[in-house]
């Protein structure tokens, strides 16, 4: 084995290694209130046993086809996993792991048993494989429903918690070791293993800066979760909400939650969990929505406004942010608005 190659084991055989330590990790600190984390740990789990394959089988060609099969049948429960991790992140309900994990297990199971890795391994490569790699994209998918609100306020410029970057930071792990594998043929054998340490050093380092109070980091979850606005306060928001259209709060271009909850009497904490609850959306998208409807109405009737004079008479602190806005809610330029009501 060259230099190289046993740099590339060591880096490799590490990431694999710092898996199944925070699978270890997250499994003992995992308690009732926060069952996530036995999500998380078994996610970890079957990424560190389907890297570890890959390390292995690359220096050792002639690995058993026991732990070949072991290590590609562990990709199965990886989108469930990662899926089920983000769910109980956004949702209080219990979750429903056995549909997302059993007919997985049992399938690539049987599967195994019929058709094994050392005597079917062109069946394995044509088309259990690809399978296993279709199911893993499809629940990434299905994933990104979860994050919703963390991309909203990325477009919204709001600052992001602690938690939305660990919960970014695994999606885009597991993502990016999908994506190594899938195109492996195209690039390196070795690519998803490598990404795998990558990410690990990522989360690493997030469990170094995170919150000294370990179990206040990892029950943070949303920062809203289990704690449910009664109907009186609901009702209350709603009927207050308007003063911000009513006042035309919104035309400062630096109006923030915190002088909207001062404005509204209520705490930041609670108009932040409407907005993003009931109405299903940031606080500065609000804003935005607010201010593209000024704009609409100042596209109709007047005539002499220029549209970048237009744009900041509408709220917004600059031209391009505008143009952006406009575009993205009504689906046009402002001129080619305003052409359209002048017909």
């Amino acid at each position: 084995m060259t230099g190289l190659n046993q740099l590339l084991f060591f880096f490799s055989a590490l990431g694999a290694f710092n898996g199944f330590l925070l699978s270890l990790y997250f499994a003992i600190h995992a308690k009732k209130k926060v069952f996530t984390n036995y999500y998380l740990s078994l996610l970890l789990l079957v990424l560190s046993i389907r890297i570890i394959k890959s390390v292995f089988f690359y220096f050792n060609p002639d690995l058993s086809s026991i732990f070949i099969q072991i290590g590609l049948s562990a990709c199965v429960l990886i989108g469930p996993f990662l899926f089920l991790y983000l769910k109980s992140y956004a949702e209080d309900e219990k979750q429903n792991w056995a549909r997302h994990v059993i007919p997985y297990v049992a399938i690539i199971t049987i599967l195994g048993f019929f058709y094994p890795y050392l005597e079917y391994r062109s069946i394995w490569t044509q088309w259990i494989i690809k399978a296993i790699y279709s199911q893993w994209g499809a629940y990434l998918i299905l994933s990104l429903k979860y994050l919703r609100p963390i991309i909203q306020k990325f477009k919204g410029k709001e600052s992001l918690a602690k938690i939305d970057i660990w919960l970014l930071s695994i999606y885009l792990g597991v993502t990016l070791i999908w994506l190594a594998y899938t195109t492996s043929a195209y690039t390196s054998y070795m690519a998803g293993a490598l990404s795998f340490t990558f990410i690990l050093y990522i989360i690493i380092l997030l469990l170094i800066f995170r919150n000294s109070r370990e179990a206040a980091f990892f029950q943070e979850k949303e920062k809203y979760k289990n704690k449910e606005i009664d109907k009186k306060t609901l009702d209350i928001i709603a009927q207050k909400l308007s003063i911000i259209t009513e006042k035309e709060l919104f035309l400062n271009p630096n109006f923030t939650l915190e002088e909207a909850a001062k404005e509204l009497k209520v705490t930041k904490h609670i108009l932040s969990q409407y907005v993003n609850e009931t109405l299903g959306k940031s606080f500065s998208n609000l804003i935005k929505e607010h201010r593209i409807e000024k704009a609409k109405k100042l596209l109709e009737t007047e005539k002499n406004y220029t549209i970048e004079s237009l744009g900041y008479d509408s709220g917004f602190n600059s031209k391009s942010t505008f143009f952006t806005a406009f575009k993205e809610i009504t689906g046009l330029t402002p001129a080619a608005y305003q052409k359209s009501c002048a017909k």
